[in-house]
């Protein structure tokens, strides 16, 4: 069976990522028997979403373990919910639709250049993804850094305590040194 890593960025974040090209080049080396998928997402959450539903629908039958950082991780912990599917979040939002009211108005993404309102309808789009908790919780890991500097690591480390947590002192909003957990991801999510 073909397995798969479908990788979701963070916030106004790309495919480009230090942690997206860390993990790739960590697979391309040790297993290149998986695919890691990691797409652009698009600014709408309900688009978003439609994405990640479209990965399901065309690679039905084989095995697919997800990752996802900050607002990716709140995506993941939704996939890993609706699909029974084993996800790492790394430093996860919790409660996007809160953070990002503050950013309400036009926006561009700085990667794509694409356009975008953040209103209540935007805000609701991203209330719709949330789990209210994990029923499977020994199919998520999450990494937390408690120096996080965008999101408090203890709404994460509260919503997840059933889930297995690695909880460090000081590190950022990337989660500094992710590259020394690369092969227990793997292990973990394969």
């Amino acid at each position: 069976m073909q397995k798969i890593l479908l990788s979701l960025h963070g916030y106004h974040s790309s495919p480009g990522s230090l942690k997206a090209r860390q993990m790739s080049a960590y697979l391309a080396e040790h297993f290149p028997e998986i695919n890691f998928v990691c797409p652009q997402l698009p600014c709408q959450p309900a688009l978003m979403w439609a994405l990640i539903e479209s990965v399901f629908e065309q690679d039905k039958g084989m095995e697919i373990a997800i990752m996802g950082s900050s607002l990716g991780g709140y995506l993941a912990a939704k996939v890993s919910e609706q699909y029974g599917v084993k996800a790492v979040l790394i430093n996860p939002a919790v409660f996007p639709y809160r953070l990002l009211r503050q950013y309400a108005g036009m926006q561009t993404h700085p990667y794509t250049q694409e356009s975008y309102q953040i209103d209540e309808n935007y805000l609701q789009q991203l209330r719709t993804l949330a789990v209210k908790e994990q029923r499977d919780p020994q199919k998520c890991w999450v990494l937390l850094q408690k120096k996080d500097e965008v999101l408090n690591y203890r709404e994460a480390f509260d919503k997840f305590q059933r889930c297995k947590i690695t909880c460090e002192e000081g590190g950022d909003h990337s989660f500094i040194g992710f590259e020394r957990f690369l092969p227990d991801i793997i292990k973990f999510l394969f």
